[in-house]
């Protein structure tokens, strides 16, 4: 359960997804709005997880199952943790690069003090790095990341990368009510990114259940203010509140387009109706999956989301 989608991206078209990263979640943070839930292990020591040739393999297949119209406009690294904690990351992408399709990375930046992963990025077509504060406190509330590196080191190495890379680079930064939404932070955020004149700029709220339950959105007038402050520093600012929509693609086995999407992806309610109306399935699947506690069912800002369940399986 490597490849999944391809899903609507609001960033990349049809995105189909690659997820490099063996579940349980681990990543370098564990960031109070995750979609994916609390980080299970934390860790800042790349490793092996798949051999890239199984990746690539897993890839191939994944794109002679689905229906030509759905072709995915990028190949995209978006894990059930940090994508860069695979050593073999370099390895894969330039496997990937042969299909002709270009390559993303979503990576949360915190390892790029490393120049092994520095030089995997290097690869990519198109590199997203998470920025959601200015200072080591704020981030040290908002992605709560592992001990062993610097604020300093990692707004350095920022600058390390960009310096060399190539492709089409991008920033996101993940709004918090109370947390990283004041005009200090938001000043402080687009100072930061303004340093790397990014190929466009992101701003999102959490619009899928976060890790922390109880963190708010910011509300429409914060949000103006950051677009704002971004625009006023010449920064090319999108804002990515909206939901991306219920077009994904299928394979024909519903229970591993549903088990492969929902470990890094959760699924809104009618997301997955439709996605078992292309696979001809009835919703006693996704009962099933519920009973077997392999996906669990939560609400949040009104909408039922679908997302993997690992309380039995680890």
């Amino acid at each position: 359960m490597i490849s999944f989608g391809p899903v609507p991206s609001r960033r990349l078209g049809k995105s189909l997804g690659i997820n490099n990263i063996l579940a349980p979640k681990v990543c370098s943070y564990d960031c109070i709005y995750c979609q994916i839930g609390k980080t299970r292990k934390k860790c800042a020591e790349r490793r092996e997880f798949f051999k890239p040739e199984v990746i690539y393999e897993d890839v191939i297949r994944h794109l002679q199952q689905i229906n030509s119209t759905a072709y995915p406009d990028y190949l995209t690294f978006v894990s059930n943790g940090e994508p860069t904690l695979d050593r073999n990351l370099g390895r894969s992408i330039q496997l990937l690069k042969s299909t002709g399709i270009p390559v993303a990375v979503l990576t949360n930046a915190s390892l790029l003090p490393l120049k092994s992963v520095r030089d995997d990025l290097q690869l990519a077509d198109w590199v997203s790095l998470k920025i959601d504060a200015a200072d080591s406190h704020t981030r040290g509330i908002i992605n709560r990341p592992v001990p062993g590196f610097t604020f300093d080191k990692f707004v350095e190495s920022l600058q390390l990368f960009n310096s060399g890379y190539h492709g089409k680079l991008c920033t996101e930064t993940m709004l918090v009510h109370g947390v990283n939404d004041s005009a200090k932070s938001l000043t402080g955020i687009s100072k930061m990114i303004k340093k790397l004149e990014p190929f466009k700029a992101y701003l999102s709220i959490p619009v899928r259940p976060p890790a922390v339950k109880e963190i708010e959105t910011p509300d429409p007038e914060t949000l103006n203010l950051a677009w704002n402050i971004f625009n006023d520093n010449n920064i090319d600012t999108e804002l990515m509140t909206g939901f991306e929509g219920t077009d994904t693609a299928f394979t024909g086995n519903i229970y591993e387009d549903i088990l492969n999407m929902t470990a890094v992806h959760p699924l809104r309610e009618d997301t997955l109706l439709n996605l078992l109306t292309n696979d001809n399935a009835d919703f006693l699947v996704v009962k099933s999956l519920v009973s077997q506690r392999l996906i669990k069912p939560v609400i949040y800002n009104g909408y039922k989301y679908y997302l993997r369940d690992y309380h039995t399986n680890y």
